[in-house]
C-alpha cells in the first residue's frame, strides 16, 4: 500500500508539472524580446564612435606633397609636342594632355575603353596602332627628355 500512495502523488504532480511547462514558453519569449534590445543599444553606442572616427580621419589637413621626379619639367620629342606643345612640361601634365586629344579625338576604344586607338600622331609615339591605357605612359616617357 505504501507504494501505491507514493505512485499516487507522482501521477499528480506530473500534470502539474506539464501545466507549468507552457507556462515557461510562455515567458520563454519574452526574454528572447528583452536580449534583441539589449543588443540594439550597443549598436547605438557604437554609431558615435564610427562619428569620432571620421573626424579624426577628417582633421588631418596636411597637404601632400608631390614627388620631385615627376613635377621635373621634360622637354617633348617632335612627335610629342605635336600634342602637348613644345614647352617642357612635367610628366604628370604632358600625360594628362595627351589623354585631353584622347577623348577630343574620340580615340579610346567604344568596347575597351583601356585601348587606345592610335591615329596618326598618336601613331608616331606609340610605335603601333593600338595601345593599352597602362603602357601608353611607358610609351610617352621614351619621347621626354
Amino acid at each position: 500500500m505504501a507504494t501505491a500512495k507514493k505512485a499516487a502523488p507522482a501521477k499528480k504532480a506530473a500534470p502539474a508539472k506539464k501545466a507549468a511547462a507552457p507556462a515557461k514558453k510562455a515567458a520563454a519569449p519574452a526574454k528572447k524580446a528583452a536580449p534583441a534590445k539589449k543588443a540594439a543599444a550597443p549598436a547605438k553606442k557604437a554609431a558615435p564612435a564610427k562619428k569620432a572616427a571620421a573626424t579624426k580621419a577628417a582633421a588631418p589637413a596636411k597637404k601632400r606633397t608631390p614627388n620631385a621626379a615627376f613635377m621635373k619639367a621634360m622637354t617633348p620629342s617632335a612627335a610629342l609636342a605635336a600634342i602637348v606643345g613644345d614647352k617642357p612640361l612635367p610628366r604628370t601634365d604632358v600625360v594628362k594632355k595627351v589623354w585631353e586629344y584622347i577623348k577630343k579625338n574620340k580615340l579610346q576604344d567604344e568596347l575597351q575603353k583601356r585601348v587606345i586607338n592610335a591615329d596618326a600622331k598618336l601613331k608616331e609615339i606609340f610605335g603601333k596602332a593600338k595601345a593599352d591605357m597602362f603602357e601608353m605612359t611607358k610609351l610617352i616617357n621614351s619621347h621626354l627628355k
